[in-house]
């Protein structure tokens, strides 16, 4: 078998066996045609034949990747390639996983984004006009930073995904795993007003709309995730002049805000949808450190102990 053909596999395998997402799929897939095209070029054995991929290989094709590749990108496709050559040893194709051999590189995550209280509420109420485009806006940030959901979780919501009497949504995330997450009440106040206007969103010319999509774009089709991205830019600009903001930011806002104001971490987590607890609790560094830097400028002896500080890193 050779990679390409391993490889296509594998793919079926991941939608039909593992129900992963096309995000999910397309990256393994572009991680994984790299190699394919690396063995190519070298006129490697391994070309023709996944047997014949050795650890030397798989070693010269990250190498390469290593000197225009960040280490994040670098270390995903280890686990590309640890993942895929071990379903392959699984269903017999291989004797061993030689992937197993590689060493990750390591990768240091930097804190997550967010905004102060007053600048987030700058953002999510920026959008004022009665227009259906402006009331949509808001209804959008409004479930970014109250619910913390994903940009590609909000695009994928349906009408029927939401509940405005039980305050909640269902939304499906990584690994096609459903959650429930809890709606505040200025979010359920923008949905209706959303709700209330959505109708009049058609196609110009067709006078057509998706009749399931929760958000719509200004012809009346579903409103993906590129078009939230550039609104969330665009009321970022104008609410807290924070042009770099995304979608992914209002994320980190709501759950560094939330474990702010006290809540349990494990319950951010399942309101994240977090695999692992360690994500969730990246946002204990943003909140301690965020606490140094208020109490180094407001309190009267902080001084004194930043030098003290300082002195006991050195």
């Amino acid at each position: 078998m050779t990679p390409r053909e391993a490889v296509a596999r594998f793919l079926v395998y991941l939608e039909a066996e593992r129900n992963a997402s096309p995000h999910t799929r397309a990256a393994y897939g572009g991680d994984l045609e790299s190699l394919a095209v690396f063995l190519d070029e070298r006129e490697s054995r391994g070309k023709d034949d996944v047997r014949a991929i050795d650890v030397y290989a798989l070693r010269g094709w990250l190498g390469g990747l290593a000197r225009t590749h960040a280490a994040s990108s670098v270390a995903r496709k280890v686990a590309a390639a640890r993942t895929w050559m071990g379903w392959l040893q699984r269903i017999g194709s291989l004797d061993a996983n030689p992937a197993d051999e590689l060493a990750t590189p390591k990768v240091r995550r930097p804190l997550p984004t967010f905004l102060g209280v007053d600048a987030a509420k700058d953002v999510v109420e920026a959008p004022t006009g009665d227009d259906a485009m402006s009331v949509r806006d808001r209804a959008v940030l409004e479930l970014l930073y109250g619910s913390g959901i994903r940009v590609g979780e909000l695009a994928a919501l349906n009408l029927g995904d939401v509940d405005l009497a039980a305050c909640e949504a269902r939304v499906l995330g990584k690994g096609r795993k459903e959650r429930m997450v809890p709606i505040g009440g200025k979010c359920a106040e923008a949905l209706r007003a959303w709700l209330a206007v959505r109708p009049s969103v058609v196609h110009s010319k067709k006078k057509t709309q998706d009749p399931r999509a929760l958000f719509l774009s200004t012809q009346g089709a579903r409103l993906g995730v590129r078009a939230v991205q550039r609104l969330v830019h665009k009321w970022g600009a104008l609410g807290a002049g924070r042009a770099d903001l995304h979608p992914h930011a209002l994320r980190h806002t709501c759950a560094t805000h939330m474990l702010g104001g006290g809540a349990d971490l494990r319950a951010i987590q399942e309101m994240l949808g977090h695999a692992s607890l360690s994500t969730t609790q990246r946002y204990t560094h943003v909140s301690i450190e965020h606490l140094m830097k208020v109490y180094d400028h407001a309190h009267p002896l902080a001084g004194k102990v930043r030098l003290a500080r300082e002195g006991r890193k050195r």
